[in-house]
């Protein structure tokens, strides 16, 4: 629930700002969220994927679990029409409006981040994992979802709905996450055998959201290294938490 509560206060923001999330505010936690998710995927998913296995071989199932994770979510952004953050069109041409492209893109990132924190609840109540990983990698995805959740619903208000529709719409969007969560939660006696396949698909997926939508959002414009800074200090929390709570 936690990356959806963040999706939530980040739509929030309709009842108390009228206009968009101020540039350097999200640069910021783009950035740190970015750095967080990246060091996580190493230090919490493809790290524990590579110790689970033995020998030479360890590395195989992590890196067919990589790049899985990162061929899925690239299908998605192929088949289905969306908006990037950063307003760029993609996908089959729909005649869905422009918020509605950009509601769809964001949830249909944020399933395959719900998956990630399942997986790695999952490693830790099913393998030799790491719960403090799990919740250090829940906390980024949630930063992560404030500005998403504030770039749905502002629009929305924008084009006349009223701030409980839009806030509304918002946070919906992010209920796939402890959907996706939980259906791995349900099988996770299931995957426990194929555990470092899911762990490096989770984490392959979390990297293809970070170089895919995090990085060109906080790069463009002015003040791109405030973006850049955010991500150095995400990086360094996290690494200082695996240390701590490891």
């Amino acid at each position: 629930m936690i990356p959806f509560l963040g999706t939530a206060l980040g739509s929030a923001f309709v009842f108390f700002m009228k206009r968009d999330m101020p540039a350097l505010v999200q640069k910021v936690l783009l950035g740190f969220a970015s750095g967080v998710m990246v060091a996580a995927s190493v230090w919490s998913l493809l790290i524990p994927a590579m110790e689970m296995g033995e020998g030479g071989k360890a590395v195989v199932a992590p890196v067919i679990g990589l790049l899985a994770g990162f061929a899925f979510l690239l299908l998605i952004d192929y088949v289905t029409p969306h908006i990037h953050p950063g307003g760029e069109a993609e996908g089959p041409r729909s005649r869905l409006s422009r918020t509605a492209k950009l509601a769809l893109a964001v949830t249909i990132h944020n399933f395959p981040e719900g998956m990630a924190v399942g997986v790695a609840i999952a490693g830790a109540l099913t393998a030799d994992f790491n719960m403090a990983g799990a919740l250090a990698l829940s906390l980024g995805i949630a930063i992560q979802n404030v500005p998403e959740g504030a770039i749905i619903s502002m629009p929305l208000r924008a084009e006349g709905n009223s701030r409980w529709k839009a806030f509304g719409i918002g946070a919906l969007s992010g209920i796939v996450e402890p959907v996706g969560g939980a259906l791995v939660l349900l099988l996770a006696s299931a995957v426990l055998g194929i555990m470092p396949f899911m762990l490096a698909f989770a984490a392959g997926a979390m990297l293809y959201v970070v170089v895919e939508e995090l990085v060109p959002e906080y790069s463009q414009g002015k003040h791109s290294n405030i973006g850049t800074i955010g991500f150095a200090l995400g990086f360094a929390l996290m690494m200082v938490l695996d240390v701590v709570l490891g």
